[in-house]
């Protein structure tokens, strides 16, 4: 597959700026992946969908306050970084994407807070725009850990192309979230509620719970045309064996295994046996998943509505199948559903 078949024109209001009023409550398209047939429905409406032992598999990762602002010693400037991962909790370093990177050299100091009451010395670049940050910190590790978080802000994607508010904190995360890590939500599952949560227990669906620390390669631009030149980042993923054990024995027993996202469709795939059972897991993936790539684990999938030219809509096409999938994006356009992290639910059954 080449880069240029993943192209659409996406008008720029269908972006969704805010989240649907309730989680539960976006709109979301069943698309039909064997068929192309296409229903619209909205997101509760997915317990009509799911039967008695299928299992639904979420990414149970927490997204942390992961965009500080500061300002470079000496000349003042200011400065955006992004935390990426904690490299060493005793040192206090963490890799970073500075902005503007051509100002930031080894060896400078930032400061954070309006009392500068952190500050980071420079020690490594990593890549043109990354660094590694030592923060110069006395306190405990839970004191530098709440200092940290205070002066972070949410990290919304930047195509959201608004402020960040103080709602987005609760919104910009799932109801299950769990194990912190993540620089970026995994959406699909934004849209499920406590309530909806519950009425699926009730009719009998199971849960599984995955981890995947959502990196920013999510939203890294692919730059060649050839896709099986293009390299994922790769990202921290967990598989217990209690996920797996679920999910085994819903494939066993041929009920259906749901993958709640892109997230949780790649974690699974990157454990995965010969005859399409889950392994337990814990380590990195940088799994590439594109068309026309036979996917082993799920046969359900909820996903939102990817941006073109992107890694996830790429995924999603894996799973729906070229054709149906950006058939159905073309039907989400004329009937305005909303497109991105805050925006509406697809549902490929």
């Amino acid at each position: 597959m080449k880069l240029s078949q993943f192209k659409f024109n996406l008008p720029k209001e269908l972006i969704a700026k805010f989240p649907s009023e309730n989680r539960d409550e976006a709109r979301m398209m069943v698309v039909h992946k064997d068929t192309g047939k296409i229903e619209h429905k909205i997101f509760k409406d997915i317990v009509n969908y799911v039967n008695d032992n299928d299992v639904m598999v979420f990414n149970d990762t927490k997204v942390f306050p992961a965009r500080l602002y500061g300002n470079k010693e000496k000349t003042g400037a200011k400065i955006e970084v992004f935390l990426l991962r904690e490299l060493s909790r005793e040192q206090r370093l963490w890799d970073v994407l500075v902005d503007p990177a051509r100002k930031i050299r080894i060896g400078n100091k930032l400061y954070f807070g309006e009392d500068d009451s952190l500050v980071a010395e420079v020690i490594d670049n990593t890549t043109s725009r990354g660094r590694t940050l030592r923060f110069l910190f006395d306190g405990s590790y839970e004191e530098f850990k709440k200092t940290l978080y205070e002066l972070g802000e949410t990290p919304l994607p930047r195509f959201i192309n608004r402020e960040v508010e103080p709602e987005d904190k609760e919104r910009y995360q799932t109801i299950y979230a769990k194990h912190e890590g993540a620089v970026a939500a995994p959406t699909a599952g934004m849209h499920f509620s406590r309530e909806l949560m519950k009425r699926l227990e009730i009719n009998g669906v199971n849960f599984a719970e995955i981890t995947l620390h959502v990196g920013l390669g999510n939203f890294r631009s692919v730059d060649v045309e050839d896709l099986t030149k293009h390299k994922m980042d790769s990202e921290k993923i967990h598989i217990s064996e209690e996920a797996v054990k679920r999910v085994n024995k819903a494939k066993d027993s041929k009920n259906n295994v749901i993958a709640v996202g892109t997230t949780v469709l790649r974690t699974l795939e990157s454990s995965v046996s010969t005859i399409g059972h889950l392994k337990p897991y814990d380590g990195w993936t940088n799994k590439f998943i594109f068309p026309p790539y036979k996917v082993k684990v799920a046969n359900m999938m909820v996903s939102n509505f990817h941006l073109p030219y992107s890694t996830l809509l790429m995924m999603v096409c894996a799973f729906g199948g070229f054709d149906v999938t950006l058939n159905a994006y073309k039907t989400a356009i004329k009937e305005g559903y909303r497109f991105g992290t805050y925006g509406d639910a697809m549902l490929i059954i």
